[in-house]
Protein backbone atom coordinates (compact mmCIF):
# COMPACT_ATOMS: atom_id res chain seq x y z
CA UNK A 1 0.00 0.00 0.00
CA UNK A 2 2.83 2.41 0.86
CA UNK A 3 4.50 1.59 -2.44
CA UNK A 4 1.24 2.36 -4.25
CA UNK A 5 0.98 5.71 -2.50
CA UNK A 6 4.58 6.60 -3.32
CA UNK A 7 4.03 5.55 -6.94
CA UNK A 8 1.28 8.11 -7.33
CA UNK A 9 3.59 11.04 -6.79
CA UNK A 10 2.78 14.41 -5.23
CA UNK A 11 -0.97 14.35 -5.95
CA UNK A 12 -1.35 11.38 -3.62
CA UNK A 13 -0.61 13.68 -0.67
CA UNK A 14 -3.91 15.64 -0.77
CA UNK A 15 -5.79 12.40 -1.53
CA UNK A 16 -4.18 10.75 1.50
CA UNK A 17 -5.00 13.77 3.68
CA UNK A 18 -8.60 13.68 2.44
CA UNK A 19 -8.85 10.00 3.37
CA UNK A 20 -7.58 10.72 6.90
CA UNK A 21 -10.08 13.55 7.38
CA UNK A 22 -12.92 11.40 6.02
CA UNK A 23 -12.01 8.52 8.33
CA UNK A 24 -11.91 10.84 11.35
CA UNK A 25 -15.35 12.26 10.46
CA UNK A 26 -16.84 8.79 10.02
CA UNK A 27 -15.69 7.62 13.45
CA UNK A 28 -16.73 10.89 15.11
CA UNK A 29 -20.23 10.81 13.59
CA UNK A 30 -20.71 7.11 14.40
CA UNK A 31 -20.05 8.01 18.04
CA UNK A 32 -22.05 11.27 18.08
CA UNK A 33 -25.16 9.91 16.33
CA UNK A 34 -25.67 6.94 18.64
CA UNK A 35 -29.32 6.53 19.61
CA UNK A 36 -28.53 6.33 23.32
CA UNK A 37 -26.44 9.50 23.17
CA UNK A 38 -29.06 11.55 21.31
CA UNK A 39 -32.18 10.29 23.06
CA UNK A 40 -30.98 9.55 26.58
CA UNK A 41 -33.68 7.03 27.43
CA UNK A 42 -37.38 7.57 28.10
CA UNK A 43 -37.16 11.25 29.06
CA UNK A 44 -40.86 11.96 28.58
CA UNK A 45 -41.59 9.12 30.99
CA UNK A 46 -39.23 10.74 33.48
CA UNK A 47 -41.00 14.09 33.10
CA UNK A 48 -44.36 12.40 33.63
CA UNK A 49 -43.01 10.82 36.81
CA UNK A 50 -41.75 14.19 38.06
CA UNK A 51 -45.12 15.79 37.40
CA UNK A 52 -46.99 12.99 39.16
CA UNK A 53 -44.73 13.26 42.20
CA UNK A 54 -44.77 17.08 42.17
CA UNK A 55 -41.01 17.21 41.60
CA UNK A 56 -40.91 19.14 38.32
CA UNK A 57 -38.83 22.26 38.96
CA UNK A 58 -36.28 24.49 37.27
CA UNK A 59 -33.54 22.30 38.74
CA UNK A 60 -35.09 19.18 37.16
CA UNK A 61 -35.52 20.97 33.84
CA UNK A 62 -31.86 22.03 33.85
CA UNK A 63 -30.90 18.43 34.69
CA UNK A 64 -33.04 17.23 31.77
CA UNK A 65 -31.28 19.59 29.36
CA UNK A 66 -27.90 18.13 30.32
CA UNK A 67 -28.87 14.50 29.72
CA UNK A 68 -28.97 14.50 25.92
CA UNK A 69 -29.83 16.62 22.85
CA UNK A 70 -33.43 15.40 23.12
CA UNK A 71 -33.41 16.47 26.77
CA UNK A 72 -32.37 19.95 25.66
CA UNK A 73 -35.35 20.12 23.29
CA UNK A 74 -37.80 18.92 25.94
CA UNK A 75 -36.34 21.29 28.51
CA UNK A 76 -36.87 24.20 26.11
CA UNK A 77 -40.54 23.27 25.86
CA UNK A 78 -40.93 22.89 29.62
CA UNK A 79 -39.65 26.43 30.13
CA UNK A 80 -42.79 27.73 28.42
CA UNK A 81 -45.69 25.41 29.20
CA UNK A 82 -48.41 28.05 29.56
CA UNK A 83 -49.39 27.95 25.88
CA UNK A 84 -49.20 24.90 23.63
CA UNK A 85 -48.20 26.87 20.52
CA UNK A 86 -45.49 28.73 22.41
CA UNK A 87 -44.25 25.45 23.84
CA UNK A 88 -44.05 23.91 20.39
CA UNK A 89 -42.27 26.97 19.01
CA UNK A 90 -39.61 26.77 21.72
CA UNK A 91 -39.02 23.08 21.04
CA UNK A 92 -38.84 23.70 17.29
CA UNK A 93 -36.17 26.37 17.83
CA UNK A 94 -34.16 24.02 20.03
CA UNK A 95 -34.73 21.21 17.53
CA UNK A 96 -33.22 23.25 14.69
CA UNK A 97 -30.11 23.81 16.78
CA UNK A 98 -29.85 20.09 17.59
CA UNK A 99 -30.39 19.15 13.91
CA UNK A 100 -27.58 21.51 12.93
CA UNK A 101 -25.28 19.81 15.44
CA UNK A 102 -26.22 16.36 14.13
CA UNK A 103 -25.30 17.44 10.59
CA UNK A 104 -21.90 18.67 11.73
CA UNK A 105 -19.03 17.74 9.38
CA UNK A 106 -21.37 16.05 6.89
CA UNK A 107 -20.82 18.79 4.29
CA UNK A 108 -17.08 18.24 4.64
CA UNK A 109 -17.53 14.50 4.14
CA UNK A 110 -19.67 15.13 1.05
CA UNK A 111 -17.08 17.54 -0.32
CA UNK A 112 -14.35 14.90 0.10
CA UNK A 113 -16.51 12.40 -1.77
CA UNK A 114 -16.81 14.85 -4.68
CA UNK A 115 -13.27 16.23 -4.93
CA UNK A 116 -11.27 13.03 -4.34
CA UNK A 117 -11.87 11.62 -7.87
CA UNK A 118 -11.11 15.05 -9.31
CA UNK A 119 -7.80 15.17 -7.44
CA UNK A 120 -7.07 11.68 -8.76
CA UNK A 121 -7.92 12.73 -12.29
CA UNK A 122 -5.70 15.79 -11.97
CA UNK A 123 -2.83 13.57 -10.82
CA UNK A 124 -3.37 11.30 -13.81
CA UNK A 125 -3.39 14.21 -16.25
CA UNK A 126 -0.17 15.57 -14.74
CA UNK A 127 1.38 12.10 -14.94
CA UNK A 128 0.39 11.65 -18.59
CA UNK A 129 1.84 15.08 -19.39
CA UNK A 130 5.13 13.97 -17.81
CA UNK A 131 5.07 10.79 -19.91
CA UNK A 132 4.62 12.73 -23.15
CA UNK A 133 7.30 15.20 -22.15
CA UNK A 134 9.64 12.25 -21.66
CA UNK A 135 8.71 10.95 -25.12
CA UNK A 136 9.40 14.36 -26.64
CA UNK A 137 12.73 14.66 -24.84
CA UNK A 138 13.83 11.24 -26.10
CA UNK A 139 13.15 12.14 -29.71
CA UNK A 140 9.72 10.55 -30.21
CA UNK A 141 7.91 7.34 -29.37
CA UNK A 142 10.30 5.22 -31.42
CA UNK A 143 13.14 5.96 -29.01
CA UNK A 144 11.20 5.13 -25.85
CA UNK A 145 11.35 1.80 -24.11
CA UNK A 146 7.76 0.40 -24.19
CA UNK A 147 8.18 -0.94 -20.66
CA UNK A 148 9.12 2.49 -19.36
CA UNK A 149 6.20 4.04 -21.24
CA UNK A 150 3.74 1.51 -19.76
CA UNK A 151 5.24 2.04 -16.32
CA UNK A 152 4.81 5.80 -16.59
CA UNK A 153 1.17 5.52 -17.65
CA UNK A 154 0.51 2.98 -14.87
CA UNK A 155 2.03 5.38 -12.33
CA UNK A 156 -0.15 8.20 -13.63
CA UNK A 157 -3.32 6.11 -13.19
CA UNK A 158 -2.54 5.36 -9.54
CA UNK A 159 -3.90 8.73 -8.43
CA UNK A 160 -7.24 8.10 -10.17
CA UNK A 161 -7.53 4.76 -8.42
CA UNK A 162 -6.60 6.38 -5.11
CA UNK A 163 -9.16 9.14 -5.54
CA UNK A 164 -11.95 6.66 -6.30
CA UNK A 165 -10.96 4.50 -3.33
CA UNK A 166 -11.41 7.51 -1.04
CA UNK A 167 -14.55 8.85 -2.73
CA UNK A 168 -16.68 5.69 -2.72
CA UNK A 169 -16.69 4.99 1.05
CA UNK A 170 -16.92 8.74 1.79
CA UNK A 171 -20.05 9.00 -0.37
CA UNK A 172 -21.59 5.86 1.15
CA UNK A 173 -21.09 7.13 4.71
CA UNK A 174 -22.30 10.60 3.75
CA UNK A 175 -25.59 9.17 2.50
CA UNK A 176 -25.83 6.86 5.50
CA UNK A 177 -25.36 9.70 8.00
CA UNK A 178 -27.89 11.89 6.17
CA UNK A 179 -30.48 9.16 6.48
CA UNK A 180 -29.54 8.54 10.11
CA UNK A 181 -29.94 12.22 10.97
CA UNK A 182 -33.41 12.26 9.36
CA UNK A 183 -34.35 9.17 11.35
CA UNK A 184 -33.15 10.69 14.62
CA UNK A 185 -35.04 13.92 13.92
CA UNK A 186 -38.26 11.95 13.43
CA UNK A 187 -37.64 10.13 16.73
CA UNK A 188 -37.16 13.45 18.51
CA UNK A 189 -40.30 14.90 16.93
CA UNK A 190 -42.26 11.90 18.19
CA UNK A 191 -40.99 12.40 21.74
CA UNK A 192 -41.70 16.13 21.56
CA UNK A 193 -45.30 15.42 20.57
CA UNK A 194 -45.56 13.02 23.52
CA UNK A 195 -44.47 15.82 25.84
CA UNK A 196 -46.98 18.29 24.36
CA UNK A 197 -49.76 15.71 24.76
CA UNK A 198 -48.66 15.19 28.36
CA UNK A 199 -48.64 18.88 29.28
CA UNK A 200 -51.66 19.95 27.19
CA UNK A 201 -53.82 16.81 26.81
CA UNK A 202 -57.10 18.69 26.26
CA UNK A 203 -55.75 21.07 23.59
CA UNK A 204 -53.97 18.24 21.82
CA UNK A 205 -57.19 16.20 21.56
CA UNK A 206 -59.12 19.21 20.26
CA UNK A 207 -56.64 19.58 17.40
Amino acid sequence: MIGLILAGGGMMIPILLASIVALAIVFERLWALRYSHLMGGDLVGSVESWITQGQLSSVKIAELARISPLGMILAAGLQNTGNMDAMRARMEDAGRHVAHQMERYLNTLGTIAVISPLLGLLGTVVGIIDVFQSITASGGAAGVNPELLAGGISKALVTTAGGIMVAVPAYIFHRYFRGLVDERIIDMERESIRLVDLIHPVESRQR
